[in-house]
């Protein structure tokens, strides 16, 4: 079904308001159990990953690339407004063409996630959506078998995660530790050996610490790194060798070389 809203304070448009505002969505993301995804290929992947649909905002240029979810072909609500509207409602333009408020699915456990993995990347408290978003698409790129959160890192469905993500959120499974003091104790208990990603001179390279056996890539928070407690709690504290006086990479840079490392065996 298509309906045409011309005010951007129009309250059917409530999901899409102040994207740029972090805190409100985090609020009314979490309240009404929902996550924008934005761009066609991005909603697509979106809905072959099992999010149902709530509704979709969009200018009239792009319903045709959308008519097998909305229209006469679908059974989806579109929103669909002018530009300016668009604008006025989310507060910047929308290159990719059309927004879409889709419904969260449940997390699964930890111990779920881990069942038949053999390379995981482990998360502490990182909290800029684009290193999340960046993290998830590299791992899935290198093949990756699943991700695991710890409480306080950023949500990987946030629009920016996803949108720098480029979907890939949907296609790693990921669960969140409900536990960051004794959280490791679990991935442990399951045979994965802890590597903590450091960029201290006292870490082994990388390279050496690499066994071929269920293995965990923990990687700290932008600022800080890995706190002391998960530091200690590793089996290796591991490093990529650097040079030209370069003591440390963005966090997103150096997961993607840890990645392509940690799972080039399985890639043969």
């Amino acid at each position: 079904m298509v309906i045409p809203v011309e005010d951007s304070t129009d309250p059917r448009i409530a999901d899409y308001v102040r994207l740029r505002d972090v805190d409100l969505r985090k609020s009314l993301e979490g309240g009404r159990g929902l996550f924008l995804a934005e761009g066609e290929k991005v909603i697509r992947r979106a809905v072959a990953a099992g999010h149902r649909v709530r509704s979709m905002l969009m200018t009239a240029k792009w319903l045709d690339r959308f008519a097998d979810l909305a229209g006469d072909e679908g059974d989806v609500t579109v929103y669909l407004v002018s530009d300016e509207v668009m604008e006025g409602i989310i507060g910047f333009q929308v290159h990719r063409g059309a927004l879409a408020s889709m419904e969260r699915r449940e997390l699964p456990s930890v111990s779920e996630v881990l069942r038949g993995a053999r390379h995981v990347v482990v998360l502490e408290d990182l909290v800029d959506h684009t290193n999340v978003g960046a993290i998830f698409r590299c791992a899935a790129a290198l093949g990756v078998d699943a991700i695991v959160l710890s409480p306080r890192c950023a949500d990987p469905l946030y629009r920016r995660s996803v949108k720098v993500s480029m979907g890939a959120v949907f296609s790693v499974p990921y669960a969140r530790l409900k536990d960051w003091h004794d959280g490791l104790a679990e991935l442990r208990d399951q045979g994965f050996r802890l590597l903590a990603l450091t960029p201290a001179e006292s870490a082994v390279p990388i390279e050496e610490a690499l066994t071929g056996g269920r293995t965990a890539l923990l990687l700290g928070s932008e600022g800080d790194g890995l706190s002391s407690r998960w530091l200690s709690e590793a089996d290796r504290a591991v490093r990529i060798p650097m040079s030209r006086e370069v003591d440390s990479l963005n966090v997103a840079a150096a997961a993607a070389i840890a990645c392509y490392l940690l799972t080039a065996p399985a890639r043969g």
